[in-house]
This record gives C-alpha cells, structure tokens and sequence, in this order.
C-alpha cells in the first residue's frame, strides 16, 4: 500500500509543475502593469521603473517564475505588490472563510443528494423521481452567479429569511455562522449535488443488475439491507472519485460565489488581486487551489484501494 501511495505522489510532482507553468504563463497575459497600477497614472516613468526593479518584473520571465517556484516550495510565497503583507499571511486570513463554505457545500451535496440519488435508483419510475431528473437537468445549465442572485431575491429581499451577504465564523456564533453560510453554500452546492445525484443513482443501478443482488433477493433479504450491504458498497468507491473532483471544483466555484454573497475567502483575494494586477497573490493562491484538488485526487485513489484491493494489486 505504501508503494502505491508514494507511485501516486511521484505522479503529481510533474502535474503540479506544469500547473504551476500554466498558472504563472496566464497571469503574465493579464492586461496592465503592477507597477503602472501601484503608482498610478501621474507616476513618473523613473517611479515606474523603480517600482518594477523593486517587485522584480524588470527581470526575465524564466527567471521570475524559477524564484517564484523555488520560494514557494520553500513555503515563501512572496509579498503582496498592493498590502506589502506576506501573501501566506493573506491566504491563511481568508482559507477559514473559504473551508467553511465548501464544507458546507458539500454537506448540501451529501444530505440532499445522497438519499435522492439512492431512491432514485431503486424507484426510477417514480413520478417524484421524474420530477427530480428536470431539476437536476435545470441545475446543471444554470450558472452559479445567476443561481445565487435568484436565491438572494428570493430568500433575502422578498421573504427576509436569511442574510444575503456577510459571513460570520462558527468559532464566533454557530446559530448565525450557519444562517450566513446557508444561502452561499446552497448556491455552491447545488451542480455538485445534481452530479452526484445522476452518478449515485447510475452506479446503483448498475449494481442492482448484478447476480450476487438478485441472489440476496432470492434469499429473502429485504431491500434495505441489500442496497446498503450490497449495491451500495460496490457504487461506493467510483462516488468517492467524484466527491474529491466536486470538492476540488468547490474550491474553483468559490470565487463567484464569494463574489455574489460579499464572503471574505479566497475567491474574494483572487478577485481583488486580479483587479490590482497582484501578480503574487493570484499565482500563490491559484496554485494552492491545484494542490488541493491534486491532494484530493490522490486521497481519493488511495480510499478507491483502499476500498477495492484490486487497484493497489493489479
């Protein structure tokens, strides 16, 4: 098992390189100077200059991003161009905001799209899972932006239920850090839970064409146990594949979402330091974003060997 852990990360050295290549090659087509937006329009060219010398965008390119590379394997992820604060000072203020969202968000996943994805595979025919299947169908063309302002009308503006911004830690007051996070985490939340439903809902039936499950009926067994005992197992390992791929996806869905609801996290940083030409902040931040979701993949493949031994065996 170790082996096959360690053949997994040895694989991810090179895709998190190439990440990191394509993450600092599309920064650099942003349009605008860091330095021209620092100093602003009336700055001279010699405070310009200067500024670019400071920052070290006068040097060449491979040499920025090998600096870059190596500080940031190093844990330094450089200084913000706008707050002179360390960037890693930045990420850890607003990673707490953004953990709690996706957290959330997949918890929407698993409580709504865990049980209707299992009855959907055992009921098919159902009208109520027909009507499902044209929800499921509306929230995967819908966007996210437009997902959440309809929420925010709705549920802020028209019924006053709950906030339609603003965030608040559970640290602080749990009562009112989940009736912030309700709205923000159902708008993250509901692609993942169509995906998972549609996934959930194939994968299960699939399982229940399977000989072994007409013998456990044969033998009696009532349909409970042989869809959690049975079918529920062998469809078990493809969805963990899928939550770590919507779960790294969450993390990407985050800078609308953070965006539309005023949530203070690392999709609001990114989108600031777009704006400002922040050429450090973005590369970090995008990069741990990539880390996450390379890690995740890599946790997943070890839960799928985990959960089925011929992967780590054959």
């Amino acid at each position: 098992m170790l082996a096959y852990v360690g053949a997994r990360l040895i694989q991810a050295v090179p895709v998190l390189v190439l990440a990191s290549l394509v993450i600092f090659g599309f920064i650099r087509l942003i349009p605008g100077d860091p330095a021209l937006t620092l100093a602003g329009q009336n700055a001279t060219t010699e405070q310009i200059e200067a500024l670019r010398h400071r920052f070290g965008l006068d040097r060449p390119l491979v040499a920025q991003y090998l600096t870059w590379i190596s500080h940031a394997a190093r844990g330094d992820l450089g200084v913000s161009y706008i707050s002179d604060r360390p960037v890693a000072d930045l990420i850890r203020q607003r990673i707490p905001a953004t953990i709690q969202l996706a957290l959330g968000s997949v918890l929407v996943m698993l409580l709504i799209g865990g049980p209707i994805g299992v009855l959907a595979a055992i009921r098919p025919r159902n009208p109520f899972m027909r009507l499902v299947g044209i929800i499921i169908a509306i929230a995967l063309a819908t966007p996210t932006f437009w997902l959440g302002l309809l929420f925010i009308l709705y549920f802020s503006v028209s019924r006053h239920w709950l906030p339609a911004s603003g965030y608040v830690s559970f640290v602080e007051s749990p009562v009112d850090a989940a009736t912030h996070l309700l709205l923000p985490a159902l708008t993250l939340g509901t692609y993942g839970t169509a995906v998972l439903i549609r996934f959930l809902s194939t994968s299960i039936s699939d399982a229940l064409q399977a000989d072994y499950v007409r013998v456990a009926y044969a033998k009696g067994l009532r349909e409970r146990s042989v869809v959690i005992r049975h079918a529920l197992q062998v469809a078990l390992p493809p969805v963990v594949t899928i939550m770590a791929i919507q779960f790294g996806q969450l993390l990407g869905g985050a800078v609308v979402t953070e965006s539309v609801f005023g949530w203070p996290g690392l999709g609001r940083l990114i989108l600031d330091a777009i704006g400002n030409r922040d050429y450090l902040v973005v590369q970090s931040t995008m990069l741990l974003f990539v880390t996450i979701f390379i890690a995740l993949n890599v946790a997943a493949d070890v839960v799928y060997a985990l959960l089925d031994p011929r992967i780590r065996f054959g």
